[in-house]
């Protein structure tokens, strides 16, 4: 199994869409602010048949240490939950079909991307 970078998805979506890469870049990153942001407001982020992360509140609990079976206080904590949604869940079921039909439709409808691409070039944060 290959491990796949931002930069690595970066460069893969500048090359797909004739795209500069700086400009690919300022969205992916404006994205990911987004997403933090959002759920570090407790918000749930729902795309559409790829998945939905949401926060989880852990309890606090008491564990043990496997070498010395010392027990240690583990405090409350949140942690973030994904739910795989129905296009992903067919990928990974090895149904690619699913997935290259919502790429079609992706490319069909570039003005969502378009939209993001100039909030990102608005935004001061990120840049270069």
């Amino acid at each position: 199994m290959a491990t796949v970078t931002k930069k690595d998805l970066i460069d893969r979506i500048a090359t797909a869409t004739s795209c500069k890469r700086a400009d690919v870049k300022r969205v992916v990153q404006q994205f990911l602010d987004e997403v933090i942001e959002e759920l570090g407001r407790g918000n749930r982020l729902e795309f559409r048949d790829f998945g939905v992360l949401e926060t989880k509140s852990r309890a606090p609990r008491v564990a043990q240490n496997p070498k010395t079976l010392q027990r240690v206080d583990v405090p409350a904590k949140r942690t973030v939950k994904f739910k795989v949604g129905r296009l992903l869940k067919a990928r990974l079921d090895g149904e690619p079909s699913a997935v290259e039909e919502r790429a079609i439709d992706v490319v069909v409808q570039p003005q969502a991307g378009q939209e993001m691409l100039a909030k990102a070039q608005r935004s001061p944060k990120h840049s270069g």
